[in-house]
């Protein structure tokens, strides 16, 4: 069964411990002594997995066992996470305390920053020759 975020929002008491997978853009990385809470801008997923960057709908922590580099999974990056709804946590925005779900994850998915940003055109996962014109523009011009 698959639980939106707007469900586990409003009722998160009924679908503790259940299933999930989520996606969005990371806010901020927390590194306690014994996990780490990432807080994420959650985007719905399309066909793969991927969080589509269109209209976010709200927020939501993950909470890890494993330390989480800010470095790494820094401000911005996106994430597709799978874990379990574990209740909700408070967070401050600027002046504003909100409670917004806490998944505990159990797999965790960065996606490369720049799968969004390729220059090619892919055909079946590979470069088109029209990527290849646009780079070598000589003889045949640009397309």
């Amino acid at each position: 069964m698959d639980i939106s975020y707007n469900q586990a929002n409003q009722n998160t008491e009924n679908y503790e411990n259940a299933p999930v997978r989520w996606g969005g853009v990371i806010v901020d990385v927390e590194n306690e002594e014994d996990y780490s809470l990432m807080q994420v801008l959650f985007y719905l997923l399309d066909y793969y997995g991927r969080p589509q960057v269109d209209k976010p709908e709200g927020r939501f922590v993950i909470k890890s066992p494993e330390f989480l580099d800010p470095a790494i999974y820094a401000s911005g990056r996106e994430i597709t996470v799978a874990g379990l709804i574990d209740g909700k946590i408070e967070r401050t925005i600027d002046k504003k305390k909100i409670m917004v779900p806490l998944i505990t994850s159990t797999a965790i998915h960065l996606w490369p920053s720049r799968y969004r940003n390729d220059n090619y055109d892919y055909y079946y996962g590979y470069p088109s020759y029209r990527g290849y014109y646009r780079w070598y523009p000589g003889f045949y011009g640009r397309w």
